[in-house]
């Protein structure tokens, strides 16, 4: 068994972090004595308390890195664990972000064992091209990824070497020179407000007796008033709405950014009338759901459910391709063209930077030189008209 070269190496691993002379802040083994190595039973691999791999104590050790892991010893699936557990306690990523990061990467070890590379050390350019070339072509168990899928997931390689080679688990970045494929350049899709009505009447009315009519409608008033994403729509809590004098929600974003959005009177009307009528049937579960929008069995309804409302409204409204997101683009689009300064558009979507929001500026531009060319006497040719 490997042993440390100094009584006052740390262990750094599953359970945090641990010193010669503290315990497991899990309570998980005793006190690590000078020399030893143990293996926290929370770890999942490795051969000490470590679960990337052996740690070894690498002051002025050459060969080592800043953070003291043997580049040498340090494995693939480790390094991921280490990269994932960083995404979630100090990037603070949201779940779903984490579980995407996640099957990238587990895809990316997969093809990486494949080629024979175990050790991260060991992982060289060709790989990571290789990588994104398999992403494109697909193989028996995956089908070929769009340009934008398949950026994803490099985007998600990239992170991963850049922090191995911040943390010292490797000497260089192999994945800096394999740029992600550019996507194409889509424009967000939105529907006009004749459309959103009609779809929002297909969900169902405010008056009707029907719970599940009183939550559809409800949601679907929401996600057009509020812009919010279906996942900060199915994560809402009842202390999160104020419906009294100043309607607002808190929603929840990406990376745990908070922000209070106004709340439209057609989706107070909408919500009050579910709180009251309908929400009260749904909540027949064992256990009380804090959830406002509840599924047929009284918990929470799931991103895949709010799905099933939006798609089946689309249905019924004769509108193909509508998704949770068109109402969000729809909001942006209609703020905009109402004369919305893009400023107050981007935080109410919840964009970290406006150049995220300049996108539907574009859908904007496009409306006003339609508007333009039927309007001004001297836009078009007369041959033209």
């Amino acid at each position: 068994m490997a042993r440390l070269r100094s009584a006052d190496a740390i262990y750094q691993g599953h359970c945090q972090t641990v010193t010669s002379r503290s315990r497991c802040p899990r309570g998980a083994y005793g006190p690590v004595r000078s020399g030893q190595m143990r293996r926290c039973p929370s770890c999942v691999t490795g051969s000490c308390a470590c679960a990337i791999g052996v740690w070894r104590h690498a002051r002025g050790r050459p060969g080592a890195g800043p953070a003291g892991y043997d580049r040498a010893v340090v494995t693939v699936a480790g390094a991921v664990r280490e990269y994932l557990q960083y995404l979630v306690v100090e990037r603070g990523l949201a779940a779903n972000t984490v579980e995407s990061y996640q099957r990238d990467l587990r895809r990316y070890a997969d093809l990486l064992a494949a080629r024979g590379t175990d050790e991260f050390g060991g992982v060289a350019t060709a790989d990571v091209a290789a990588f994104l070339a398999a992403l494109r072509t697909g193989d028996e168990r995956h089908p070929p990824l769009s340009a934008s899928s398949a950026g994803r997931a490099v985007v998600a390689v990239r992170g991963l070497h850049a922090f191995a080679l911040a943390q010292g688990m490797s000497g260089a970045d192999p994945a800096r020179e394999v740029a992600p494929p550019a996507p194409p350049k889509r424009l967000p899709k939105a529907i006009s407000v004749s459309e959103v009505e009609r779809l929002l009447d297909a969900a169902g009315s405010v008056v009707s007796g029907e719970p599940r009519e009183l939550r559809d409608r409800a949601l679907l008033e929401f996600l057009y008033s509020t812009g919010a994403r279906i996942s900060e729509a199915v994560g809402l809590d009842t202390r999160d709405l104020e419906l009294a004098a100043d309607p607002a929600v808190l929603l929840s974003g990406k990376g745990g950014k908070q922000r209070f959005v106004p709340v439209g009177s057609y989706a107070v009307r909408a919500l009050q009338a579910y709180l009251v009528r309908g929400r009260p049937v749904l909540a027949t579960g064992r256990l009380p759901s804090a959830a406002v929008f509840l599924n047929a069995r009284g918990g929470r309804l799931t991103r895949q459910g709010a799905w099933g409302v939006i798609g089946e409204a689309a249905h019924r409204s004769g509108l193909m391709e509508v998704s949770p997101h068109t109402l969000r683009h729809s909001f942006a689009t209609h703020l905009l063209d109402g004369g919305a300064d893009i400023r107050v558009v981007q935080e109410l979507l919840g964009h970290s930077s406006v150049t995220t929001t300049q996108v539907y500026t574009l859908v904007t531009v496009d409306k006003l030189r339609e508007v333009y060319a039927a309007s001004h006497p001297r836009a078009l040719d007369s041959g033209n008209r």
